[in-house]
């Protein structure tokens, strides 16, 4: 099966990005990545086992199966070998964004409007730089979250994307039942597509014992015994 890639989606930058070595090596792997219909999401890395590079990318609708995880780690692998851009030994990972995702592209934001989010900011704004709320909305350059305060008191906060260093999504109830409604949804749709090619296969036999013979007619090979 042949599935149709959402180019504008492929296309579509990241608002917030890495940064140093995490920034080289997504020089690197990004275009990689869109050659086999997957975006980058981020790269981070880590003290774990020595030094690990985890690079977390997607398909244009969100979704990042395991399989697509090992394709990607096959390609990227021998890629960053030659690149060589980190001067020590590590080790790769590649990963799916998770429930409680990184949003780095307007897209993100605009498809979890409603969701709890917590934002850091690079310059404080209302004299604080972290954020948790509830996004409520999006403009072209600002994401708008709904903040509820310590004394109970609440209020709007805009917050410009060009001045966020990391937001992502806060695991929370709606969420979950979001992220299940989701995989429920995928499931039955990969299911009627396995379903509809086992139909497929199923028919293409007896079409083929029938290909070039007139209905009630015997096979050529009866006709030539009782010659």
């Amino acid at each position: 099966m042949t599935e149709t890639i959402d180019q504008d989606a492929l296309d579509e930058p990241r608002l917030i990005a890495d940064s140093g070595l995490a920034a080289r090596i997504a020089h690197i792997v990004e275009p990689a990545l869109a050659d086999l219909g997957h975006r980058l999401v981020r790269v981070r890395i880590s003290g774990l086992d020595g030094c690990t590079v985890q690079i977390m990318a997607e398909r244009p609708d969100g979704t990042m199966p395991i399989e697509d995880c090992e394709a990607v780690s096959r390609a990227l692998s021998p890629l960053l070998d030659v690149a060589d851009p980190v001067d020590r030994g590590y080790r790769l990972e590649i990963s799916s964004p998770g429930i409680d995702r990184p949003l780095v592209r307007r897209s993100d934001f605009e498809r979890h409007a409603g969701h709890v989010v917590k934002i850091e900011m690079a310059a404080a704004i209302g004299g604080r730089r972290r954020f948790r709320g509830h996004l409520t909305g999006v403009d072209s350059d600002m994401a708008h979250i709904h903040v509820e305060g310590a004394d109970g008191a609440s209020k709007d906060v805009s917050l410009p994307f060009a001045d966020m260093l990391e937001a992502r999504l806060v695991l929370t109830d709606a969420l979950l039942a979001q992220s299940l409604r989701r995989g429920k949804a995928e499931e039955r749709e990969a299911r009627q597509v396995r379903n509809a090619a086992r139909r497929r296969d199923r028919a293409r036999p007896r079409k083929a014992a029938h290909d070039g013979r007139r209905p009630g007619s015997e096979p050529d090979l009866a006709r030539q015994d009782g010659e």
